[in-house]
């Protein structure tokens, strides 16, 4: 490995010349500096991070916990963070959680073990109001940006999240100004905030015409292909006569729309689906998908915003952003009852 001394040797300059060339100091003459890095590259010389961590108490580290990158939402919300980053000359921890509880929390005392300048974390949704592992976050007083909404036991740290509720009212809109009366909810795990927003924003579309939500036209589905197709089943199975649904996200939207096909149901001329999220599969499914646009790349980059506010030690608050609902061959007008 090469090292400081041996640079210096080369060149017959001191180390501390060395030293402080490679880091930019004024002292150094802009010719000597260059002369130094340009040999230091020709010979390989590689930084010590951990050793510069410990001398400017800095590891130049973000950790970035995120359910599974399995999930399309983010991809692109771990892309923008990471290009960032890497503007800034910092690199990135990845870890995923799988969405459960401990294995968060190992998640996050590796992190801090591991000394990062700062944790990005979509937070793993539970029914308690506190949680240890962020009391502990809390008190090492390292920079946290959450990834979504903030729950009972993490609200103290600031996020980054679309407007959910605002978004599943204007989708629900959309179906009741279409003439759809009977409109079927397929709902997302409860614990999670965003699916209760959501769910939220599908009540207050029907409170807003006068009517209230039909309980036997909601189904509580989850977050992914499989559990949409369950959902479409009880919802055929159980004959509601509803002419749309609405589902969490735009997975849920795809099961249910290939199982209802396959019962030979036509979509939008027999029910109109919408979905949420507007993943890649939902503008190339074989019906594309009306669906809620989020805007996972601009998320990301707000997150980044949030975190060098923190970093720099200035006051940051939480963003909510807006979205857009795209109108896709999903959805139609209402057939003739």
């Amino acid at each position: 490995m090469i090292r400081l001394v041996d640079i210096a040797a080369r060149l017959g300059v001191s180390v501390m010349t060395v030293s402080k060339a490679l880091r930019d100091q004024p002292d150094v003459a802009a010719t000597t500096r260059a002369r130094i890095k340009q040999t230091a590259q020709e010979m390989g010389y590689v930084p010590d991070s951990t050793a510069l961590g410990l001398r400017f108490g800095t590891t130049r580290l973000f950790g970035l916990v995120i359910p599974a990158t399995t999930n399309p939402i983010f991809g692109r919300i771990v892309l923008a963070i990471e290009e960032r980053a890497h503007e800034l000359g910092y690199d990135v921890l990845l870890m995923h959680t799988q969405n459960l509880i401990g294995r968060e929390e190992t998640c996050l005392r590796r992190l801090l073990s591991r000394r990062v300048d700062g944790i990005f974390v979509a937070p793993v949704y539970r029914m308690e109001s506190d949680a240890r592992i962020y009391r502990e976050l809390q008190t090492s007083k390292t920079p946290v940006v959450l990834l979504g909404a903030p729950a009972a036991c993490c609200s103290q740290f600031v996020s980054v999240q679309g407007d959910d509720r605002a978004a599943s009212f204007a989708a629900t809109q959309h179906l009741l100004q279409l003439g759809h009366q009977r409109i079927a909810y397929f709902a997302g795990p409860m614990p999670a905030i965003w699916a209760q927003e959501r769910f939220e924003g599908y009540r207050r579309a029907h409170r807003d015409v006068g009517r209230e939500v039909d309980d036997r036209l909601v189904f509580h589905a989850g977050s992914t292909i499989e559990d949409g197709v369950k959902a479409a089943l009880q919802f055929v199975n159980e004959k509601c006569d509803a002419t749309a649904v609405m589902a969490v996200n735009d997975l849920v939207a795809v099961g249910c729309a290939n199982t209802l096909l396959q019962q030979g149901l036509r979509i939008p001329q027999d029910l109109s689906l919408v979905g949420f999220g507007n993943i890649l599969l939902a503008e190339h499914f074989r019906i594309p998908l009306t669906t809620v646009r989020q805007p996972k790349f601009r998320l990301g980059s707000a997150a980044m915003d949030l975190m060098l506010q923190l970093l720099r030690g200035e006051n940051a608050e939480s963003h909510r952003l807006p979205t857009e609902l795209i109108i896709r061959a999903s959805t139609a007008a209402s057939r003739p009852a």
